[in-house]
Formats: structure tokens, C-alpha cells, sequence
């Protein structure tokens, strides 16, 4: 049985192309912090934990401090036994231990990462433009480009929103299906009169009206909305997407890799939603490539909508030596398609390194 032979842990930081808007922040780079794991048979495994402040509990000097502590711990280990100890050790801080989940999880030769035949992904572009009178322009620009769903974020203003949605939806004119993101910026007043007041028209869901853990007024939007209503910062396990599964109102639940912690998981928590009668989405918008080819592949097996792990086309760098593929607004994965790390563009992007090696554990 295989055991961990070398972790290295990489802090990076990857500017953005274009400064990327949700309501609790804007981001102007991604600092994930990714793990290679190598083990005695000499196969690399690699994971991406992207920690992002105001979404999660979780910090990013904190997600550090707990991947450097386990990968200590896990070095010499048996890769089925570190990944079984990684599991138990999720919720005390999903998205870093995500990380060397699946960082292990490719070490072991998941299957969920093999890629039989070319498949390509349909994937959804975040809306822009404030202006109302820029609309129409990016609407076509989107279009151009072979985008056929539509992010557009709300949650700051309810009758401000309620203008953009119409306006948005005048431009798109029947040619885009839309998403509405409030990323919890609704309180529960608010989110109940802008969800009441929509014209479903084209909009195919309404995510995140309220607070993560204020599941009545998520349920209160959910009952009054006219649009299905779509879970994401809510959900971090399976116990959340059953507690989803009993709410009115809720048609839709998205996950996101790092917050399940591991492939597998993923897998089974996007099974569980199409069970309860929800419809599964998938996909992390501040991921890089690591994050969005797993993703990818997850969802090759699971979702027949608009996948959101388009992350990886925010940076202005990538981290694979043969990028992935976009191509008329769809990821296309090949068929076996396994990435090569680009080590120079990971030197030239790290903030810090931390390796553990079982040669060190044993001589301790």
C-alpha cells in the first residue's frame, strides 16, 4: 500500500484579468492555497482550497495553520489512511482540508478524474455592466462568445435590483436564460419584496436571498419568490442539502468542491439533491484551474445545467502547463486529460512554501 512520501504546500496569489463584483466584497486576485502530495510509488497528486474571507468561517492565515499541521501529521502515512483522517477532519475547516483531499484523491487514480471521451461543459459568465445603457452591448457580447446563461448579481438594493433584473432581461430578450445571485445580501424584508416582485421571464433561479445560517428568511423568499430559489452559502454538508430538501420553494441547490471536501463527497451530495426532487448545480466562480478541471469532471457525470466553475477564466495566469480548454462558451475536457502544473507559473505566483517529507517525520 502506497504511502505518502512528500506534501508540499503552496500559498499563491493570481491577479484578475477584470476585478470580479459579489455583494459582500470585490475581489482583485485569488490566494488559494494548493497541496502536492507525492507518494512512494512516485505518483503526484495535487488539490486547490481557495479560502475566501466573508464567505466562509474559515481564513486564509487560518486554512494555512491547519493544512500545515495535518500535512505534518500525515507524512509516511498510508494514502488510504490519510485521506480517511482528512475526511474526519473536514468540518473543522472544509475548504483548506479540501485541499489534500483531493490532492490524495488524484494521487489514488479517483475515476471520477478519468475522462473517457471529449466532453464539453455549457458554463455560465458573471454579468458586468452597471449602466443600464451599456446592457444590451455586453447581453450581445456574452451571446458573441457562445454564453447562453447569465450570472447577475443582486442584494444590495431591492428596488435598484428589480430595475437591473427588467433591464437585464429587456436586453437579453428570450436569447439567455438568467441567474439571480444576492450572495446573502437581502434581509429577509428586502429579499421578500424583490423576489415577489420578479418577472420570471427567463430567470431560471434566485440564489442566496439572506444570511448562511438564517435558513426562515432564506425559507420566507422561498415562499413568496417567483422564481425557484437556489441555495449555495447555506449548504456546506449533507445534512444542509437535506434541511434544503424540506423548504418550499427551494428547487435548486448549488455545491462547491471545496466546501464538500472531496470528490466522492461531491458526488454524492450532487446525488442526494436530485433524490430530494432538487435540481443540482455545481461550481465554484473563485476557484482556479485545480478546483474547476475536478469540478469539471465531477460534473460531466452529474449536472445537465450551466456549470459555475469558471474561475479559472478570472486570473491572468494559468497554473496548467496546457491550459484548459474554453471554447464557444463551454470548458471542453479531452479525452484523458490529466493536467501538468506549469512549476514556473506556481513559483512565479507564490507567496509561501511549507514541505513535509517522511523522511523528516521519521528522523524526529
Amino acid at each position: 500500500m502506497p504511502a505518502i512520501d512528500r506534501i508540499v504546500l503552496h500559498r499563491i496569489r493570481l491577479p484578475l484579468t477584470v476585478p470580479y463584483h459579489v455583494s459582500y466584497r470585490v475581489y482583485e486576485d485569488f490566494e488559494p492555497i494548493v497541496a502536492e502530495i507525492t507518494d512512494s510509488d512516485g505518483r503526484t497528486g495535487w488539490g486547490e482550497g481557495h479560502i475566501s474571507p466573508g464567505h466562509t468561517f474559515e481564513t486564509v492565515d487560518g486554512g494555512w495553520a491547519f493544512c500545515k499541521g495535518w500535512a505534518e501529521r500525515l507524512a509516511g502515512r498510508s494514502v488510504a489512511e490519510a485521506r480517511a483522517a482528512m475526511i474526519a477532519a473536514i468540518p473543522a475547516s472544509p475548504v483548506a482540508a479540501s485541499a489534500i483531499v483531493t490532492a490524495l484523491e488524484m494521487a489514488e487514480g479517483n475515476p471520477l478524474l478519468h475522462v473517457p471521451a471529449e466532453v464539453r461543459l455549457p458554463l455560465l459568465t458573471p454579468f458586468h455592466s452597471t449602466d443600464h445603457a451599456d446592457f444590451p452591448a455586453e447581453v450581445d457580447a456574452r451571446l458573441a462568445e457562445g454564453f447562453r446563461t447569465l450570472k447577475v448579481k443582486v442584494g444590495k438594493d431591492a428596488e435598484a435590483d428589480i430595475a437591473k433584473v427588467r433591464a437585464v432581461q429587456k436586453a437579453a430578450r428570450g436569447r439567455a436564460v438568467i441567474r439571480l445571485d444576492a450572495n446573502r445580501g437581502f434581509s429577509r424584508e428586502d429579499g421578500c419584496r424583490f423576489a415577489a416582485a420578479l418577472d420570471s421571464e427567463g430567470i431560471e433561479l434566485f440564489e442566496q436571498p439572506c444570511a448562511s445560517r438564517d435558513w426562515d428568511a432564506n425559507a420566507a423568499v422561498a415562499a413568496v419568490s417567483t422564481v425557484p430559489v437556489m441555495l449555495d452559502e447555506s449548504i456546506y454538508d449533507m445534512n444542509d442539502i437535506e434541511r434544503a430538501g424540506t423548504i418550499p420553494g427551494v428547487g435548486f441547490v448549488k455545491l462547491k468542491l471545496k466546501k464538500m471536501g472531496g470528490l466522492d463527497l461531491l458526488k454524492a451530495g450532487l446525488e442526494r439533491i436530485r433524490a430530494l426532487g432538487m435540481t443540482p448545480v455545481l461550481g465554484d466562480g473563485v476557484s482556479s484551474e485545480i478546483c474547476c478541471w475536478m469540478e469539471a469532471c465531477v460534473a460531466r457525470v452529474t449536472i445537465d445545467n450551466a456549470g459555475e466553475f469558471n474561475g479559472f477564466l478570472k486570473p491572468k495566469a494559468r497554473l496548467f502547463a496546457h491550459p484548459l480548454r474554453f471554447e464557444r462558451g463551454a470548458l471542453v475536457l479531452p479525452a484523458g486529460f490529466t493536467p501538468d502544473i506549469d512549476r514556473a507559473a506556481l513559483e512565479a505566483h507564490r507567496l509561501d512554501v511549507a514541505t513535509f517529507s517522511r523522511s523528516a517525520v521519521a528522523a524526529k
